[in-house]
């Protein structure tokens, strides 16, 4: 019997990495990785001839138009990549039967409220990326009902670029850093979302709709930093400050944290706390 094949976009990036690692314990699948060169999300007219090469019964899209700052500059690219590329993928999948996870995020949300936030909650971002990933959302339901939406926040890995890395780079270089302290969240570990999305695929139940996951617990950016110092052993100083005192060209939201009881219910999901996966990532950092 053929094994199920399942594509995954943006290999390349944190979660397509995580994901390729992952992989190794389902053989009873078939992967394909596909980077942006492979599948150029800003060239849509391709997606219908990768589709009918590979057939796939599942789509993983991880790729996506991340860079929050600049996408205040350009929000034609941005809306192209995460809104209506996003609308054509799921469409092509809906051709071809294949059922779709996608990836999105806390920036949906306006960041004012003070209790988690639920899957049903009044979206309304505050910047491009946020209202960009918003339609993709709404696209990706719209053209494909067989979709899992997976909204996250602050998304770390040993792959890539990230908050982590970052400030093990700049506590070696630095005597003192600041740190931001009045945005609240969870962070996520890469290779937990990873597990979590290949549990839901192989399960055997797959009930389509939008679903929020982030690694347990509560803290702010500067407790992050905090907690990397302290698991790194650095002596750098680390200053709280407020988000005005860090402008930059999009706004953040200030509380993105999650509620994450309909997935957990729904697929029987463990998520681990943010402090545990910190110190297992950081065992796969080079010292």
């Amino acid at each position: 019997m053929e094994r199920e094949k399942i594509l995954i976009t943006g290999a390349n990036g944190q979660l397509g990495n995580e994901l390729r690692v992952a992989s190794a314990a389902y053989p009873q699948y078939d992967f394909v990785f596909l980077s942006r060169e492979d599948l150029p999300l800003h060239d849509p007219e391709r997606f219908g001839a990768i589709f009918e090469a590979h057939r796939p019964s599942w789509c993983i899209h991880c790729a996506a138009y991340t860079a929050v700052d600049k996408a205040e500059t350009e929000k034609d690219l941005a809306f192209l990549i995460n809104g209506e590329a996003v609308g054509l993928l799921a469409a092509a999948c809906r051709s071809y039967h294949t059922r779709l996870v996608h990836i999105s995020t806390d920036y949906v949300f306006d960041g004012q409220s003070a209790t988690p936030l639920r899957e049903g909650d009044p979206t309304g971002p505050v910047n491009i990326y946020g209202a960009s990933k918003l339609l993709g959302e709404e696209l990706a339901l719209r053209e494909n009902p067989a979709t899992v939406i997976l909204r996250t926040s602050w998304v770390y890995s040993s792959f890539g670029h990230n908050f982590v890395k970052t400030m093990i780079r700049l506590m070696r270089e630095k005597e003192s850093i600041r740190v931001i302290n009045d945005q609240i969240g969870s962070p996520t570990y890469a290779a937990d979302l990873a597990g979590a999305i290949l549990t839901i695929i192989s399960g055997g139940i797959f009930i389509p709709g939008i679903y929020h996951y982030s690694n347990e617990g509560q803290i702010s950016w500067y407790e992050f930093a905090l907690a990397i110092r302290e698991r790194t052993g650095s002596t750098c100083r680390i200053e709280p400050i407020p988000s005005s005192e860090y402008p930059t060209p999009a706004r953040r939201p200030h509380y993105s944290l999650l509620n994450k009881s309909l997935i957990k219910n729904t697929y029987g999901l463990s998520i681990p706390d943010w402090s545990s996966s910190l110190e297992v990532c950081l065992r796969k950092l080079p010292g």
